[in-house]
């Protein structure tokens, strides 16, 4: 068990039958009244973000997650296969237990497979990935850094939006939480 007031960012919960993970908390003691923790959840399976109010020490089941490394292979239809990189084991898990997360899954990448209670629930991906824009409206000379931005569409498939001097062929880095844009790599 877990105390409200023990609440970190990242921590992870079970409420309702659902494993989430807390993604804010801010604790509130008003003038009047008793306090309480007002937080945001982000489910681990589905990826949706619930707001709840807790009481200030109210006391909630802990989750327990266990995280294994593993490389993506391949993906098969809706399937995508991972290896385990300590037993060499061969995981499929679907695009739902994925989430967003799979449109910036490139072959040979490394992850961590989220295992609750045996079962597979979701993974989690580095924070940035480098990806190669393959498709792109043409720069102009005179664009710059601040002038603007278009779509690129990237070798997983991802569309991000980009300064307007990314060409096709570039290689970007993406902040894979929010699927946004950091910077151009010099390769």
């Amino acid at each position: 068990m877990i105390s409200t007031n023990d609440f970190r960012t990242g921590v992870t919960i079970e409420l309702d039958g659902e494993v989430y993970s807390v993604v804010e908390f801010q604790h509130v003691k008003p003038g009047k009244g008793s306090a309480f923790v007002r937080t945001r959840l982000k489910n681990v399976r589905t990826g949706n973000v619930l707001e709840k109010t807790f009481a200030a020490g109210e006391k909630l089941p802990r989750a327990h997650l266990e995280r294994r490394e593993a490389q993506y292979l391949y993906s098969s239809g809706e399937e995508y296969v991972f290896m385990d990189t300590q037993s060499y084991e061969q995981l499929t898990l679907t695009a739902e237990q994925i989430g967003d997360g799979v449109k910036f899954l490139k072959e040979n990448d490394t992850i961590w497979i989220l295992t609750h209670e045996g079962k597979h629930i979701g993974v989690e991906l580095p924070n940035f990935v480098d990806l190669k824009v393959v498709e792109t409206e043409p720069g102009f000379k005179g664009d710059t850094a601040t002038g603007g931005s278009k779509p690129a569409k990237l070798e997983t498939g991802a569309v991000v939006k980009v300064p307007l001097f990314i060409d096709v062929g570039d290689v970007i880095k993406v902040d894979t939480r929010t699927g946004t844009y950091i910077e151009r790599v010099n390769v």
